[in-house]
């Protein structure tokens, strides 16, 4: 098991950075970010905790006066006033500057309440519609907070232990409306969001039916012969035993294979994978390890069990030693067979043995510091558990109600994901359970699964609320096999997203008003959002008009020259409108100046491509890099990375330029052909 955390940073901070007294401490991290300490014994904190990894900034320029009582903190932009004593609103105050060239500010006092932009929520679970979403880290109001104070510590050796004693650590950010500069810090402080590996951006299938092995790998040949691509198989929790003696308990939990489904588990894994599959098995760790399990005599006496006792290896995180056989015991020897990650799939609670530990915090970190063992990108899948919970992706969104409403709530929700720097949320495209066959709603879901940070299809075992795209009317099945082949397609434009969204602090999906802060308008449409560097994207989240066979979506146009990504409609920005398309459209605007590679290997394959397209927009210059890896090294190397820049001169004459590549040319075919498309030209 992997403990390791010094990926993310050095805990402690920098004493030229402190100012400090017998029972406070504040540590200057940036111009704009102050972190704030108080403890009657002076026991300040220099480890690591769940939500922060890294205090070791560059110092910033300040001031310290010390007059009358009263100790004042001056940055570039912020203000800081403490008149001693536990932290309260009289005696600790901070002048955020909004905005330096009106010099418009805020006094924020101790205690009062911030309005932020909002953030995510820990699931959807049975959610029909909207939710109440957790604190993000960006405000109009300019200032945010992270409380610290009762998070555990990880220590030296990668184990969490409570702090102890009932101090004070609060983060203020007082940035302004400089969003995107308070995100990037925020990374910063508390890790970056690690790189997906470039198989992950590509279609998942998941869907919790009872599949035999036989049934599985038809449906993976099909897809395959009506060129359907994916390139993540999701096997739902029916590939364990289920059915169990009741002296066990239920069947909820389970390591051991369904042999009557799956009679050679390896040989299957393996099949997947020569299909250009990666496999990621369900499990709900919850109860832990019974009798009945072929694991059961390995893990019984790893915890100093007896294993013909037949007592239950009880489900405890808290534990070192159960938490090393979890993965040593449980997970490393099907790894071994071929399974490529896990989908943890936690709905047991908060609670642990340790008060204020929450289980699926630790299954979340310690899965993932896992999965990269081996080296290369590591990966998870599992729900949010609190700020901080972008270091282990992928966000399992939970099940949700098939339904208009769900599908109207899910783009605010992931934009809003971004402003705690949650980006790689993974949600049940199509909707999970209830609800009533719609195919109408079907495809609209899938057009917005195909920009969404993670496209994973899914469904219950209801014969009829299968995501197979046969399963509905003919448009239907045309239009998602459409936008399912143009998922692959992006690829190269996602992976080099991907890369800036782990190397950038920049997330794929951001809401408009990271880029326009001050246009009142980027708040009003919350559904729609930047989708990498060059599109904008409106969903549609209501129905077809019978008669003009068309539905609309409501959106703000930021400034400049837009163009319509299917059917090259041209735009100015600076309004509203109502965007109307019919079913086999969905608004996705390119700026003026877009560069977007396309794969065209024509295999559905999310390998570096033998032929790229590009799509070239007129009207101003633009520049994109694209980035591409060999798939198997870790961390921002030349051994790893190679850059293909693609350069528009526009003007009286328009040229294009193709450069070569920079860096690691082995991950990338030797010889690859170029498509150029000049959009509305």
């Amino acid at each position: 098991m992997v403990r390791d955390i010094k990926r993310y940073g050095n805990p402690a901070g920098r004493e030229s950075a402190f100012i400090q007294g017998p029972d406070y401490r504040f540590t200057v991290l940036t111009s704009s970010l102050i972190r704030m300490e108080y403890n009657e014994k002076g026991n300040f904190e220099d480890r690591a905790t769940q939500i922060v990894m890294n205090r070791d900034f560059q110092v910033p320029e300040f001031d310290v006066i010390k007059e009358n009582g009263i100790l004042t903190i001056t940055t570039e932009f912020l203000q800081v006033k403490y008149r001693g004593g536990k932290f309260a609103e009289e005696g600790l105050s901070i002048r955020t500057i909004l905005n330096q060239e009106t010099g418009e500010n805020r006094l924020w006092r101790w205690g009062d309440e911030i309005k932020d932009l909002g953030g995510t929520a820990r699931t959807l679970d049975e959610v029909d519609g909207a939710i109440s979403l957790e604190h993000g880290m960006i405000s109009k109001d300019g200032c945010t907070l992270i409380d610290d104070s009762a998070s555990m510590v990880i220590t030296e050796d990668g184990w969490v232990t409570p702090r102890g004693g009932d101090g004070l650590d609060v983060y203020f950010f007082g940035y302004g409306r400089r969003y995107q500069e308070c995100i990037r810090d925020f990374y910063r402080l508390c890790g970056n969001t690690p790189l997906l590996p470039r198989w992950a951006l590509g279609n998942w299938w998941s869907r919790y039916h009872k599949y035999t092995e036989e049934e599985y790998k038809r449906l993976m040949v099909r897809f395959q012969r009506e060129r359907i691509p994916f390139s993540v198989a999701v096997i739902d929790m029916d590939w364990h035993l289920v059915d169990i003696p009741a002296k066990y308990g239920s069947g909820w939990t389970g390591y051991t294979w369904n042999k009557e489904l799956f009679p050679d588990p390896p040989e299957f894994l393996a099949w997947l994978h020569e299909q250009g599959l990666k496999v990621t098995l369900n499990v709900h760790p919850a109860d832990g390890v019974r009798a009945h399990e072929e694991a059961y005599p390995r893990m019984a006496e790893a915890l100093g069990i007896d294993p013909d006792s037949e007592k239950t290896v009880e489900f405890d995180v808290t534990d070192r030693r159960f938490l090393e056989a979890y993965f040593d015991v449980l997970h490393h020897p099907m790894e071994g067979e071929g399974v490529d990650f896990w989908w943890v799939d936690w709905q047991q609670g908060k609670k642990t043995r340790i008060p204020g530990l929450d289980p699926l915090w630790m299954l979340n970190h310690y899965h993932y510091l896992d999965s990269t063992r081996k080296g290369g990108a590591g990966l998870t899948f599992s729900r949010y558990a609190g700020i901080g919970s972008h270091r282990y992706p992928v966000g399992f969104s939970g099940d949700t109600i098939i339904s208009w409403e769900s599908l109207r709530f899910q783009p605010y929700f992931t934009a809003s994901a971004s402003n705690v720097g949650y980006g790689w949320w993974s949600h049940d495209i199509g909707g999970h359970m209830m609800g009533a066959r719609d195919d109408e709603l079907a495809v609209r879901w899938v057009q917005l699964g195909v920009f969404s940070p993670i496209n994973r299809l899914h469904s219950t075992s209801n014969p009829f609320s299968g995501k197979e795209p046969w399963n509905f009317n003919k448009r239907a099945e045309m239009i998602m096999k459409d936008f399912l082949r143009l998922r692959h397609e992006l690829i190269p434009y996602l992976h080099t997203a991907n890369r800036r969204a782990s190397l950038e602090g920049c997330p794929l999906i951001r809401p408009l008003y990271w880029e326009e802060p001050e246009q009142k308008e980027a708040y009003e449409f919350p559904n729609e959002y930047y989708f990498g560097s060059e599109l904008l994207v409106i969903p549609i989240t209501e129905r077809l008009d019978r008669e003009a066979d068309l539905a609309g979506a409501k959106a703000w146009i930021p400034e400049g020259l837009w163009f319509d990504y299917q059917n090259s409609r041209i735009y100015q920005g600076g309004k509203q409108m109502t965007l109307y398309r019919t079913l086999e459209q969905m608004p996705v605007l390119a700026k003026a100046g877009a560069i977007i590679p396309r794969s065209l290997d024509g295999k559905g394959s999310t390998e570096n491509p033998d032929c790229m397209a590009v799509d070239i927009f007129p009207g101003t210059d633009g520049c994109f890099t694209i980035w591409e890896d060999d798939g198997r090294t870790d961390g921002d190397t030349v051994e790893r990375w190679v850059s293909t820049r693609l350069v528009l001169e526009w003007g009286s004459s328009v040229r294009f330029a193709v450069s070569g590549a920079e860096g690691n040319r082995s991950a990338i075919p030797q010889r690859r052909s170029w498509k150029l498309n000049f959009r509305n030209v």
